[in-house]
């Protein structure tokens, strides 16, 4: 059983560049050691609901050390059957190509 996030937290209250803030979100993904992939608007991370969720939480705190507003976006895709369906999903469609 899996679920994949499509995840993007950033700070509304910091100005214009922001990926001071995103960079901590990202260190704490790489961190999980749990399968993502860092894209332009945000971050896809696969594994149990429990940890995923755990990720999403310890950005969060860490963001809201120094945050007054934050932007927390995510959509979610969980499945019964075996890890690794990031990876499946791209190539199923890439096969198609």
């Amino acid at each position: 059983m899996s679920v994949i996030i499509d995840f993007a937290i950033f700070p509304m209250d910091k100005g214009e560049s922001l990926s001071p803030y995103v960079a901590q979100a990202i260190k704490i993904i790489n961190e999980s050691g749990l399968p993502h992939t860092l894209h332009p608007m945000g971050s896809c991370i696969e594994g149990e609901w429990d940890e995923v969720m755990a990720v999403v939480d310890r950005c969060f705190k860490a963001l809201r050390k120094d945050c007054d507003r934050i932007n927390i976006n995510f959509k979610a895709d969980y499945r019964k059957g075996p890890a690794g369906r990031m990876a499946r999903k791209i190539a199923s469609v890439e096969s198609k190509l």
